[in-house]
């Protein structure tokens, strides 16, 4: 199935096709092969904007996952390899991702990788903010995919719980 990546900003240049491919990369690694994935890349204002709306947080927010399913990870790969093949939507803010790719000493595609990353594995049933089990497995599926794309950056999990985010 496709994954749509829409562009909406334009202050940074993003490798959409490569940011495409690795969304991909990182369904197959999860076992979510057959799933419609939506992402959607925005400026800080846009993503204030949708922090807001649903949310009720004020400020901008570097990936936000908007689930089409609920559940276990097992029961959406079930939900989406049926008749309901469309996962969800994740947002990244391409201005949020280059500051905390300077921050990080990372490159800002290593960072967009990550957050999408992220956002995936939300849509798949994760949620750290579930509490520190939670927490723990999210980081080790982070870690995982991020390895599986070739990416050896620690995952915005480990990073929160380092202080570094």
């Amino acid at each position: 199935m496709p994954v749509h990546l829409t562009n909406r900003q334009r202050r940074f240049p993003v490798d959409a096709r490569g940011l495409a491919a690795q969304a991909r990369a990182c369904l197959d690694h999860l076992g979510l092969g057959a799933a419609e994935l939506s992402v959607l890349l925005v400026n800080d204002r846009a993503m204030r904007a949708l922090n807001r709306a649903h949310r009720g947080v004020a400020g901008t927010t570097d990936v936000l996952s908007f689930p089409l399913h609920e559940g276990s990870p097992a029961a959406i790969r079930a939900r989406v390899a049926g008749p309901e093949p469309e996962l969800g939507d994740v947002v990244i803010s391409v201005e949020r991702a280059r500051a905390q790719a300077v921050r990080a000493g990372v490159t800002t595609r290593a960072e967009l990788a990550l957050l999408l990353v992220h956002g995936i594995l939300h849509l798949a049933g994760l949620d750290h903010e579930r509490g520190p089990a939670e927490a723990a497995r999210m980081a080790a599926a982070e870690r995982k995919a991020l390895k599986a794309l070739g990416l050896r950056a620690p995952g915005l999990v480990a990073r929160a719980t380092e202080g570094v985010r």
